[in-house]
């Protein structure tokens, strides 16, 4: 199976980016890489668990309106990650550090043709639907089928469908789902659940739901402002939908944060389960749709804390921030705290994996 657009790191490539000092040991000094073998055999015979892939791609973003930018936090959080301490409680040598994906040249050829936003939006949905789509359920179904764990950052959430798909068949191929379908919980300003009008970064769960591959969704800190009626009379007349909005969490306090993350655990513990967060819950946090408010960054890392103890996560998936917009916008910390959720769960979740 090839990967026309994913770009293999070897060790050379990490250590570039990794800021040696004397008498102390980095991350990227001992991160893992991928041999030169066929995919499927280096990933099972290494020992580490979470294999990181980068999708730096804004072609989902700018397919649903949105700012593009999100390919830019790719390289700035692997800068970050590459360069914290190498600890016992996260040594490095429990990830692997696969890639990217590099969809430059779809992007290129599309702003060089499309004639107008109308033909600019079908030419991202076509190229989601038929290019990415496909490149990332095929690599994401080898991963799991190798008994690890999926660490997907960057892009648009219009990459959550192939990951749940992808997960999907492989863990029932492999005899671990009883049907056909995983179960996901989002941290989320969006429901992602908007109308199945061509592929985009804010319809994957609708279409993983429709198609027999999303089984439970549970969204916490949904914003009332920015989810359209018909969306919130979907999600609500959907029993394998539940969802805690932000205002009944943060204003209202209905239900404290923890409670929250408790309800949608419990509504989807039964089953293999993807962990979702957008970065646009986050606020004032530099994504494809940034929020004056929203959920601290504190309790971003708490919701990940609290989600990794899962006993059966399919996969981690962090998208939608950015480090710099098209519109200008920026924002230094974004990587930053991407790293840092990452580090969260990983020292969370391998003490069931050692177990």
């Amino acid at each position: 199976m090839s990967y026309p657009h994913f770009k293999f790191y070897n060790r050379q490539d990490i250590l570039s980016i990794t800021r040696l000092r004397h008498f102390e040991t980095k991350l990227g000094e001992c991160i893992q890489h991928l041999q030169d073998k066929p995919l499927a055999e280096a990933l099972s015979q290494s020992k580490a668990q979470y294999v990181i892939v980068g999708i730096p791609e804004d072609i989902g973003v700018q397919a649903n309106y949105g700012v593009g930018g999100t390919e830019t936090i790719w390289l700035p959080f692997l800068q970050a990650l590459c360069n914290m301490q190498s600890t016992d409680a996260f040594t490095g040598e429990e990830v692997i550090l696969s890639g990217y994906f590099d969809f430059s040249d779809i992007k290129s050829i599309i702003t060089a043709n499309a004639k107008s936003q109308d033909e600019l939006i079908d030419a991202c949905r076509h190229a989601v639907a038929n290019i990415i789509d496909n490149e990332v359920e095929d690599l994401v179904k080898v991963i799991i089928s190798a008994g690890k764990i999926p660490v997907v950052i960057g892009g648009g959430h219009n990459n959550a469908y192939p990951l749940i798909k992808g997960a999907a068949k492989s863990l029932q191929k492999a005899g671990k789902l009883s049907g056909t379908a995983i179960n996901v919980i989002n941290a989320d300003a969006h429901s992602g659940y908007r109308i199945a009008e061509g592929r985009h970064s804010g319809n994957s769960f609708r279409y993983a739901m429709e198609e027999g591959f999303l089984k439970k969704y549970a969204v916490i800190g949904l914003q009332e402002n920015y989810n359209s009626q018909r969306v919130i009379d979907d999600l609500y007349s959907n029993i394998h939908i539940q969802y805690s909005s932000f205002e009944d969490i943060s204003l209202r306090e209905k239900l404290n944060f923890r409670q929250a993350i408790v309800q949608a655990i419990s509504f989807t513990e039964e089953s293999f389960t993807g962990i979702e967060l957008d970065m646009d819950c986050i606020e004032q946090m530099c994504t494809s749709a940034s929020n004056a408010f929203g959920f601290t960054a504190l309790q971003a890392r708490q919701y990940i804390n609290f989600t990794a103890y899962y006993p059966n996560i399919a996969y981690l998936h962090i998208c939608e921030g950015a480090a710099q917009l098209i519109n200008g916008q920026s924002n230094t910390f974004a990587a930053k705290l991407v790293s840092e959720l990452v580090s969260d769960f990983i020292k969370v979740n391998r003490k069931g994996w050692q177990a």
